[in-house]
């Protein structure tokens, strides 16, 4: 069973609004999401209280549970996905345990001095960890906060690639993140009018989650299997990615990676009309 977690030492840095998105893009597209909230704070844990108060059906569920870093337990039985929010300040043991669990690993970085001084000391520390120095585990960083094209976006690509770290999305500051997580929502659960700037700023994020983790897989046997609908002509919450001539425009790093294939069967069968889906919303346990 595969897991993604939201790494980050430095406080404040966007890692519970990435893994909420992360956890509401798969219950969306049919996984069974558990999401491990290491954080002390308990911040996704209050969120999905917002969530479940909703009435019954209203949105997919998602599975919470609180965890200490220094003991992981099973999720229960049929989990497709788990999401890991960690704590600032995740060091150490406490840090390598995570690691221990996890598939990949997403850092958000904002831009200033102390941001981005601090996530260069907890990449540094990953990478001296077993699972990610031999690449079981890997890492992308994903500005936040930060305006693409603008002096802080380029900085930050800098920053990573001067690191030679993954930097694959910029999400900018945006007041509709917040009312979200006011009533346990995310992007992925408004309709698509709404959040259409925001859900393009996330394309490069979900294709690298499906580039980096869904097995090779043979190109399509017909020119109907190849068809992929926009990403603006699709009703929310399903996400899939936009043909030539409508993708949104990608950053410079992430552009050169190149695209995903198209997936092959797979056993979760609720799952096939939401493609690209990665390869962690596929697998069974």
């Amino acid at each position: 069973m595969p897991v993604v977690a939201v790494v980050n030492r430095k406080g404040g840095s966007g890692k519970s609004t990435l893994a909420a998105h992360l956890a509401a893009y798969g219950a969306n597209n049919g996984a069974r999401v558990v999401v491990a909230d290491v954080d002390r704070q308990q911040s996704m844990r209050a969120w999905l209280r917002e969530r479940n108060a909703q009435p019954a059906g209203q949105r997919p569920a998602i599975v919470g549970c609180a965890v200490d870093s220094r003991s992981f337990v099973r999720p229960p039985l049929g989990t497709d996905l788990v999401v890991v929010d960690t704590p600032g300040g995740l060091t150490g043991l406490e840090l390598a345990r995570v690691v221990m669990y996890a598939d990949a690993i997403l850092m958000p970085v904002c831009n200033s001095l102390f941001d981005r001084e601090s996530a260069s000391d907890c990449l540094a520390e990953l990478r001296m960890l077993p699972r990610v120095a031999s690449g079981r585990c890997l890492l992308a960083s994903i500005g936040m906060r930060v305006e693409a094209g603008s002096e802080g976006h380029l900085v930050l690509q800098r920053w990573a690639a001067d690191r030679q770290l993954p930097y694959i999305a910029t999400l900018r500051e945006s007041t509709t993140y917040v009312r979200c997580a006011e009533q346990g929502l995310t992007l992925f659960d408004l309709p698509p009018a709404v959040v259409r700037p925001d859900m393009a700023e996330w394309q490069p994020i979900l294709e690298w989650l499906a580039q980096v983790l869904q097995p090779p897989a043979p190109m399509a046997s017909s020119a109907n299997d190849a068809r992929i609908a926009p990403l603006n002509a699709l009703p929310a919450p399903v996400l899939r990615r936009p043909d030539a001539g409508t993708r949104p425009a990608a950053h410079p790093i992430a552009a050169r990676t190149p695209p995903a294939r198209p997936l092959p069967g797979t056993p979760m069968g609720r799952l096939l009309g939401a493609l690209p889906i990665p390869r962690f919303l596929q697998r069974s346990v």
